[in-house]
């Protein structure tokens, strides 16, 4: 048996609000959403599916101590950490202090408080 990841739904207080973040950080449009409850984006030709889904009470991930654990982090590739941080941080990402290989990769937590990593493609450094 194989098995083919086709989604992640990220829990936050604002759905729309997420969507929207990382709608401008990938480019990728959204796809889905109801009412207030949901909003999702999905890749191009049917691919991966990033949801978002609200839940009250929210209590954001208290990365990197494990208070609230992160549960899961997502990892993007990009051309120039410290300009992909810049522009993340104008559309309301946070970088926090601790930056365990920052010369390798970043840390930075979306909106929502979900940590989630930077970092150069491989065989670019």
């Amino acid at each position: 048996m194989l098995m083919k990841l086709t989604a992640v739904t990220l829990d936050c207080a604002d759905p729309m609000a997420l969507a929207a973040f990382y709608h401008r950080a990938t480019g990728i449009p959204l796809a889905d959403r109801s009412d207030e409850e949901f909003a999702g984006l999905r890749g191009a030709d049917g691919g991966l599916f990033l949801g978002f889904q609200r839940v009250d009470g929210y209590r954001p991930p208290s990365w990197p101590d494990q208070e609230v654990p992160q549960q899961l982090h997502l990892d993007f590739d990009v051309d120039d950490l410290d300009e992909a941080t810049a522009r993340l941080v104008e559309w309301g990402a946070t970088v926090p202090a601790e930056q365990p290989r920052p010369d390798r990769w970043r840390v930075v937590l979306d909106p929502a408080g979900h940590p989630f990593c930077l970092s150069i493609p491989r065989g670019s450094v």
